[in-house]
C-alpha cells in the first residue's frame, strides 16, 4: 500500500481533518493518507504573505514525513511546490495545480471561485506560470475567509452559491474550480444546487496521486 502525506500549509487542524477525509473517500484504499499540519504555518494562507510565511514549515514537515511515497500540498494557492519538488524526487502535488490539469482535460475550459481578493493575483501567476492562462475564464474572489468555510458552512454555502448562480447566468455549462482546500467540506452541497460542474481541487489532486502511484 503506497503511503501519501496530506500536507496541509497553515496550522488549522479541522481542514487539516476534512481535507483528509475527502481524500480518503477519493482514494477508495488505493493509498493512504498521513494527514499532517504545519503548526508554524499561519492559520488560513490568504494572499502571497501568508503564503510567504507558510513556506519553511511547510518544507520541514515535508522532510520529517520523507518515508512517504508522495505529498500532496493541500493549500489551492500551491504554496512551496516548486521548493518542495526541489527537495523531493518522488511525487509532490499541488491541489491547485491538480484542479488545473483535470479541468482542462475535462472540460476544456474553467473558472475559479476562491475566497477573499487577495488570493486572485497568486492564482492568476500560477495559472500564467503552469500554463493554463488560456483555458482559465476568470478567478474570481468570492468574500468568504478561508476559516468561515470551517466554521461557518451554512453561510459560506449560501454566499458561494450567488456566486456560482452569477457564473451559470453568463457562462453556459461552465466548470468551475473550487479555490479553497476549505470548500472540500461543502462541495457536495454546493454541487446538489447547481448545474454548473464543481471542480474540488483537493478530489482532484486525489485522483492525480492515483495516477501517478
Amino acid at each position: 500500500m503506497h503511503l501519501t502525506a496530506f500536507i496541509n500549509p497553515n496550522s488549522t487542524e479541522a481542514m487539516t481533518e476534512s481535507c483528509a477525509q475527502s481524500l480518503r473517500a477519493a482514494a477508495g484504499g488505493a493509498f493512504e493518507v498521513r494527514a499532517v499540519t504545519n503548526h508554524d504555518g499561519p492559520p488560513a494562507i490568504q494572499g502571497e504573505a501568508d503564503g510567504k510565511a507558510a513556506i519553511p514549515g511547510l518544507l520541514s514537515v515535508l522532510e520529517e514525513n520523507a518515508d512517504c511515497d508522495a505529498f500532496i500540498l493541500g493549500c489551492f494557492d500551491d504554496t512551496g511546490l516548486f521548493e518542495a519538488r526541489d527537495m523531493s524526487a518522488k511525487p509532490v502535488i499541488g491541489i491547485g495545480q491538480a484542479a488545473f490539469h483535470l479541468a482542462t482535460m475535462r472540460y476544456g475550459r474553467f473558472h475559479v471561485l476562491t475566497t477573499l481578493q487577495q488570493s486572485v493575483p497568486v492564482i492568476e501567476e500560477n495559472i500564467a506560470r503552469q500554463g493554463f492562462a488560456g483555458s482559465c475564464a476568470a478567478v474570481l474572489a468570492s468574500g468568504v475567509p478561508v476559516l468561515e468555510l470551517e466554521h461557518n458552512p451554512d453561510w459560506s454555502v449560501a454566499v458561494l452559491s450567488d456566486h456560482i448562480r452569477e457564473i451559470e447566468r453568463t457562462s453556459p455549462n461552465p466548470a468551475i474550480i473550487l479555490g479553497c482546500a476549505g470548500m472540500t467540506n461543502i462541495h457536495a452541497r454546493l454541487q446538489s444546487r447547481h448545474a454548473a460542474i464543481l471542480v474540488d481541487p483537493v478530489i482532484s489532486a486525489a485522483r492525480m496521486t492515483k495516477a501517478l502511484l
